[in-house]
């Protein structure tokens, strides 16, 4: 296992060509639980080649009592809940991280529908013991919904199953919408109706499906490759395989990139990126779209720009606090990122910051690294910690990188 890599970048062409982007970890996870819920599965074509995606198919069929999610929350969140709700006796554990990580409002709204279920440590965090689940109890939760919407899905795509079905009511508003939009996208492609009425959603009782599905390209993992685009110089660079249509809450990206000149142009092989004149926002509100916070962080500091950014409540419950590692890093080489109350402000650096070398922590988080490698498109080297940390969503990240002409020691 590497310690660290050093990556450096010489402008070689202004057109960096195609990247093959892996499938959407989110999609995949998705897909994967309602497959396994339908009454014959089948094939889910371009699964996301992600460690987290890997343990979601290795891990839904287990036979194991104890089902070890590593530090993959979104694992954690969907198998305790099918665990739950399909009857099936199981211990929940993770890394040390994994068990810092709250999950009492899921635990609460299955023990509301009828499941016992046992914290063997610390109340309210895992590890936890799924004991039974004999009969529904009620056919209505309600549930806060401001801090994870995984929670949310996970619910939903359990809720036909249930004989009673289910009434989901959501309460302070939904962290992330769009990923919540997503799934109950995917419900529908495999059958079943989701009847959404403000924060209520109400699921009948009713039977999965299986119908062909096909995983797009991971939009989160495009952020790095848009990041690379701005800061590099190249004049064009195509993604192949997204959509215009994507069921992705960050597919915004496109829109979210246009201000920092970036113009996305969607074809029949994928998008393609070019420039156009810059407009630098003076916020951007990342409420439905937290996983792209790190590489706007970056690339506002990168351009010397400063930028208010919103809706970052949820970052520090994730693999690590992001919120403090994006400050730490930034202030690597002189930026930083300073919290008031809801806001954080990016304040960029001065000075020949850009000649010097700078030593990237990673705290044992994918997104850490990938956000910020592409500042080796403007500094002599970045050196990134632990950079195996990819894995977890994007495992070829580095190979894609040297492809393009980036040079990893």
């Amino acid at each position: 296992m590497k310690k660290e890599i050093h990556i450096s970048y010489q402008k070689k062409s202004s057109d960096l060509g195609k990247v093959q982007i892996p499938g959407s970890k989110s999609e995949s996870n998705r897909a994967l639980l309602i497959n396994a819920l339908c009454v014959r599965s089948g094939e889910i074509k371009n699964l996301s080649s992600a460690r987290d995606t890997q343990l979601m198919s290795s891990l839904i069929n287990s036979s194991e009592t104890e089902i070890d999610v590593m530090d993959a929350g979104t694992v954690m969140r969907f198998l305790t809940t099918y665990f739950a709700l399909t009857n099936q006796q199981k211990v929940m554990t993770g890394t040390a991280r994994m068990q810092e990580r709250p999950i009492k409002l899921l635990v609460d709204a299955l023990q509301t529908l009828g499941v016992l279920i046992e914290y063997l440590n610390k109340d309210g965090y895992p590890p936890h013991k799924i004991v039974r689940f004999n009969s529904q109890l009620s056919n209505s939760v309600s549930i806060d919904g401001s801090i994870s919407s995984q929670y949310l899905s996970a619910l939903l795509m359990l809720a036909p199953t249930l004989e009673k079905g289910l009434i989901l009511n959501v309460k302070n508003g939904a962290t992330s919408r769009p990923y919540l939009l997503m799934t109950i996208e995917l419900m529908k492609h495999f059958g079943v109706e989701v009847e959404i009425e403000g924060h209520r959603y109400k699921v009948k009782p009713s039977t999965y499906t299986f119908k062909k599905f096909t995983v797009e390209p991971d939009w989160s993992s495009a952020s790095y490759w848009y990041s690379i685009f701005a800061l590099s110089g190249a004049e064009q660079l195509e993604l192949t395989g997204y959509r215009a249509d994507s069921l992705q809450g960050d597919s915004a990206l496109a829109q979210l990139m246009l201000p920092f000149g970036v113009k996305t142009t969607f074809g029949e092989n994928g998008a393609l990126l070019t420039k156009q004149e810059a407009h630098l926002p003076a916020s951007i509100d990342f409420i439905n779209n937290p996983d792209l916070a790190q590489t706007f962080a970056v690339i506002c500091a990168a351009l010397e720009h400063s930028c208010v950014f919103t809706g970052l409540h949820t970052l520090k419950i994730k693999e690590t606090d992001r919120v403090l590692a994006i400050q730490q890093e930034l202030q690597k080489f002189g930026a930083d990122f300073v919290e008031e109350g809801e806001k954080w402000t990016v304040v960029p650096p001065s000075g020949n910051w850009m000649e010097t070398e700078v030593f990237i922590n990673t705290y044992h988080d994918h997104r850490m690294a990938m956000a910020f490698a592409p500042l080796a498109c403007i500094m002599p080297s970045v050196t990134i910690e632990s950079p195996e940390v990819v894995n977890k969503s994007y495992p070829s990240f580095w190979a894609d990188l040297e492809k393009v002409g980036f040079k990893i020691v």
